[in-house]
């Protein structure tokens, strides 16, 4: 019998205050804390747990899936997305059905004209009924830890197309600084709106800034256009007394410096054939904290007493000297075999206990 919700050997004592310790870099936490940025496995793993039928809403019912899932696999925290952000290009499918992606020349935004017209949304009128929903079934011990609606950069690059805003960095880069201008200043406010909940812990922001081999656009412009509204959105964050982590993906050697000098707590994403978790955690654990990291092909791929070892290997190179959070390269996808990820967690939550 394979690993599952009901025989995990897991048992839940959520405490907010070792996440709060952990993002501070302190070794002397009890045990390496769990993170992922969202999860889209939960109902599968809670099986007929949770009925949705017994809820008198869809809200309701996903709530609950997640808080029950979150806190039986011994997470300090409850991980939810956001459920506003900005407008962007209509969506293709992929030919499974499941996937959906925007085109590199998909447009909302080409010239000034478009940018008149953009229907810019008002954050401050978000809806929040499903954190809501949460906070009201929030287990002792646990805050929420929301993911806001995507970043600067990444909100820019969908709503222009990655193409668009490519030759408008050199034709009208007075249109990309009132690009990131709008885009920055709106998820400001929506962070510190977040953050000003008292069931909120702290909070993500995704910005996807890299692929395999560099960053999205060049180190310089980042410098110029990203990192000030980021400084920003973390100090918006900070004014709650809260903390912030960074989620994002691909090569940012050449602005690891700066991203650090935004004041992040934490960096999440990482995958093992860009530089592994424990590569980033020896160069740059003293500095910042360092989150998830078990590379999403191996987590896909090996066979359960395979995933034992190597979350060992992950955990003894990066859990010394505090600062690590234990989770997937990016985020538990509805790809991902759920007894692997269980055999992960269980083998993670149990570390050094004997």
């Amino acid at each position: 019998m394979g690993i599952s919700i009901n025989n995990i050997k897991i048992k839940p004592k959520p405490d907010f205050q070792r996440v709060l310790r952990a993002l501070k870099r302190d070794p002397a936490i009890d045990r390496v804390p769990l993170y992922e940025i969202f999860s889209n496995i939960q109902e599968t793993v809670m099986g007929d747990i949770i009925k949705k039928g017994d809820f008198k809403n869809e809200d309701a019912y996903m709530a609950r899936v997640n808080v029950e899932y979150q806190y039986r696999l011994g997470y300090d925290f409850i991980m939810e997305r956001s459920y506003m952000g900005f407008p962007l290009p209509s969506k293709h499918q992929g030919k499974d059905g499941g996937i959906q992606y925007i085109q590199a020349g998909d447009s909302l935004v080409k010239n000034r004209e478009d940018f008149e017209k953009y229907p810019w949304p008002d954050f401050s009128k978000a809806d929040f009924s499903r954190l809501e929903e949460v906070a009201k079934i929030l287990p002792e011990g646990m805050k929420v830890m929301p993911i806001g609606p995507g970043g600067v950069l990444e909100n820019v690059m969908m709503i222009m197309g990655y193409e668009a805003m490519s030759y408008a960095f050199v034709e009208t880069p007075d249109l990309v600084k009132d690009m990131f201008d709008e885009v920055g200043s709106r998820l400001v406010k929506f962070a510190s709106i977040y953050a000003s909940m008292d069931f909120v812990g702290g909070m993500t922001i995704g910005d996807d800034m890299g692929f395999k081999t560099q960053t999205l656009i060049s180190p310089a412009m980042m410098r110029e256009f990203v990192m000030p509204w980021h400084k920003k959105i973390v100090e918006a964050v900070h004014a709650w007394g809260k903390p912030v982590i960074l989620h994002s993906c691909g090569q940012l050697e050449n602005i690891y410096k700066d991203i650090i000098a935004c004041g992040w707590e934490g960096k999440h994403s990482f995958e093992d054939t860009i530089s592994p978790v424990w590569d980033f955690k020896a160069k740059y654990g003293s500095k910042i904290a360092v989150l998830g990291g078990f590379d999403m092909v191996k987590i896909c791929r090996m066979a359960p007493e395979e995933i034992r070892k190597h979350a060992r290997l992950i955990l003894d190179k990066c859990a010394p000297g505090g600062g690590y959070f234990f989770g997937t390269g990016n985020s538990v996808a509805p790809y991902v075999p759920a007894e692997n990820f269980l055999t992960a967690i269980e083998e993670a939550f149990n570390y050094g206990k004997g």
